[in-house]
Parts: structure tokens; sequence; C-alpha cells
């Protein structure tokens, strides 16, 4: 994320390049950026530059008379950082784009692939945030030292240098190498450090060649956090710079960030710090220190891949999974809690009862109720009757007369018990292909 020295360095930039440039139209934002519109167009202004902490304004001024001058006011957010280039190479990120009157026609774009940047047209300096470390550094340091009893202060030291309130220009990687070249662990009491401090600047009855000689040799945190960031500016920056800078030099620089043989730990807002030794009294409860990391080279081999080969899936017949199933019930019915045989006849009695019911209430169709068992009985009687009597009916003036019953002849039934048996002197049939010559 781009820190006080990274917005600093990127209002150098826009003042070196636009310093003898003119330009012209309608400044032209991306349809992708959630920003807001710029509403300005002139036909000749120029473009300058002014940065405090976090913070980065470009100032549009028309040159003819008749136009109102113009400012933007740029947070950068985690990637944000502005670039010249010519009109036939805009980069894909480019949410923000200001044309040169000239030809060749160049632009100044404001480069954002995260999007986390945010601009505001006309937008005043923050209020909540404090004086700028490195330009305005004896109000911050007046700052800070008049405010050590608020809450602020109750927190870790670690946390309480990304308080842009009063620490504004203050990163990750700048608390990191701070606190590492004073030797104080990260999760110290704030309040305990600066108090410190400020009771060394109070008792200091010394003459001011020899308080800037002091200075330069024993730095207090404070100071720290006005020169560290400079050493940055001269560096050149950690990459956030326009263009493919390199800043092998910066990383060379670190001592403490990202280096190898240091800790690291999470603080309370989920950013990480790195440090050496004890972590501090107010180190997050549970939270362990991460390895110590090793030293990684430029240009590491790669990792081997280990392949697993899958196993095929082997067919299964549906036999055996009948038999799975079958198993699985079995073992289902083991773990079911056991029943005693008394509750089980209980059960038993209660759902023949319930049968019963459902029969009496839901007769079959056809069948009035309670007159289904009665003719089933008399169905099985004539079934079992050899024969059935028909008694024919005639009537005679209005009234049924019935006749004698006339019996039916059934013809008895020949079963293979019956069969006559041939006995040895009965003459045999004969086949029937002698019978067709006879």
């Amino acid at each position: 994320m781009p820190e006080g020295p990274e917005l600093h360095l990127a209002s150098i930039f826009v003042n070196t390049r636009c310093a003898n440039l003119h330009f012209a139209g309608a400044v032209e934002k991306s349809e992708v950026s959630k920003n807001p519109e710029v509403p300005f167009c002139c036909p000749d202004y120029t473009i300058s530059s002014v940065s405090r902490g976090k913070e980065v304004k470009l100032i549009l001024t028309p040159v003819e008379e008749g136009h109102e001058p113009t400012h933007i006011l740029f947070r950068f957010g985690m990637s944000g950082s502005f670039t010249m280039t010519n009109e036939d190479e805009i980069p894909k990120h480019a949410h923000l784009r200001f044309h040169t009157k000239g030809v060749p026609r160049q632009v100044l774009c404001f480069v954002d692939p995260r999007r986390f940047g945010s601009w505001e047209v006309n937008g005043s300096w923050q209020p909540e945030r404090g004086p700028c470390v490195m330009q305005e550094y004896e109000k911050f340091r007046e700052n800070v030292l008049k405010n050590l009893s608020d809450k602020a202060f109750d927190k870790p030291i670690c946390e309480t240098l990304l308080n842009q309130k009063y620490f504004n220009g203050i990163g990750n990687y700048l608390r990191a190498e701070i606190l590492f070249r004073l030797q104080i662990p990260p999760f110290m009491p704030a309040r305990t450090v600066l108090e410190a401090v400020k009771l060394h600047n109070q008792n200091s009855d010394l003459s001011l060649s020899k308080k800037v000689k002091i200075k330069k040799e024993n730095p207090d945190l404070l100071q720290l956090c006005h020169l560290v960031p400079y050493e940055v500016i001269n560096l050149g920056g950690k990459g956030y710079g326009p263009g493919d800078s390199d800043y092998s030099d910066f990383e060379n620089w670190l001592q403490c960030y990202f280096a190898p043989g240091m800790k690291s730990l999470r603080d309370r807002n989920g950013r990480t710090i790195w440090f050496q030794g004890d972590p501090g009294p107010l180190a997050p409860k549970g939270s362990k220190a991460r390895k110590q990391r090793k030293s990684v080279d430029k240009d590491p081999r790669p990792a081997k891949v280990v392949r697993t080969v899958k196993k095929p899936k082997i067919a299964v017949s549906k036999e055996v999974k009948v038999k799975k199933e079958e198993v699985e019930e079995a073992v289902i019915d083991d773990r079911a809690p056991k029943v005693s045989r008394k509750k089980r006849g209980l059960k038993e009695v209660n759902e023949a009862e319930k049968e019963r019911k459902v029969k009496k209430e839901k007769p079959q169709r056809g069948i009035k109720g309670g007159d289904g068992e009665e003719k089933e009985k008399i169905a099985r009687r004539a079934s079992q009757r050899g024969s059935a009597l028909k008694t024919p009916v005639r009537k005679q003036r209005g009234k049924s007369v019935s006749e004698e019953p006339v019996p039916v002849k059934v013809r008895p039934r020949r079963l293979k018990s019956d069969s006559v048996s041939l006995s040895q002197d009965s003459p045999k049939p004969r086949p029937r292909a002698l019978r067709k010559k006879i």
C-alpha cells in the first residue's frame, strides 16, 4: 500500500513531468470507476501537485481568464499512482486522464488496478488526519505529546503508529522499521513509550547545538517518524512510482519488514507486524509467532508437483449392492433401541384393532356396512354344496307362487384316481394309423 513517501514522490513526479506542458479539453473518466465525474473543461490549463501525509492534490489552473481553477484531492488506496504516456499507450487501469494540448499528445493518468483509490473534486484535506510527519514535523510532534491522555494511546505502539490522526503518513513497513531500530517491542503500551520521550524532552537543558547532535546520533520515536520516510524518498520509493522503476535499493534498505529471520504477528486490526525478540505485554492472547523466514534466492527453483493417480471405479453388480443395503439395514436394526416383549404385544394388539376399525369404517364398493361378512359366509356354503336348486316362480293374480324345486343334474368331475386300469386280457387299443386303413 502506498504510504507517505510514495504519495510525496507521486507529487514530485507530477510537478517535474508537467512543468512545461499545457493541457486542453475535458477530463476523461473510465466507465468502470465508481468515483465522481470531473466537470472541468478548458482550452488551455496547467497542472501542479501538493502532498500532505497520505493525500495528494492536483491543481488545474486555466491559462486564460474566464475559467476558475479547480483542484482534485486523491487518496491512492492499495495500488494508486500517476504515470505519463502517449495517447496510443494508455494503461488498462487508467481511471482518470488529462490530455496535453501539443502534438504528439500525451496523457497524465491516474492508474489504480485494484480500484481502492478515490478522488474528490474541490475536496479539502481530511480534518481527521493530523499534521504530516514529513512536511509538518513540529506540528506533528506537538500534536502527539499534547494528547497522550487520548484513548488511542491505550493501545499497543504498533497499532497507534497506524492512527492517521496522530501519525499521518506512517504505514505498515515504516512502523516495523522504526520500532526495530529503537528495539521497542511492538505490543508495548503506546503511552508508556511516548511519555518517556516527553520526559526526556522536558529534562534536557542542553544548548541547541548539542540537542541537534544528540538528535542525529540517538533519535527518539517521533524523530524517526520524520527521518525514516525521507530515507525512502531518497531511495526512490518502494515500487509504486511511475513506469517500471527499479526498487532493488529499497529491498536492500529494509532491515525488518519481510526480512529473513524476523517474527511476525497479526495485531487487532488484522495487520501483520514484523519484529525481533519479545512481542510485548499487549500481544493478542492465543496468538503464536510465525516461524522465522528463511532466506529466499532471487530465482528459486519451481517446486515439484506430485500428481496423484485416481483409482478407476470398479463396476459393482446389482446383487452386491443389494447385499450391502441388507447389511446396512441389519446394522441399523441392531443399533435401534430394544423393546420389551410386553410392549411388542401391546403394539401388535393396537395395530390389529386399528385394522378392524378401518375395515368397518371403510367398506368395499357395492357392499353396505355390516353385510360383507354375512354374504361371504353364504357364498362359502354354496360352493361346498354339490348342487343348487332352481325354483321357478310364476305369477298368479298378483301373487307369486313357488312350485316344487326341479333338481339340476350336475356332471361329476372325473378324477385321476377314477381312471380305469386296463387288464391283460382286454384288447389293446389300435394306433391311429391302423384305424384309418381299416
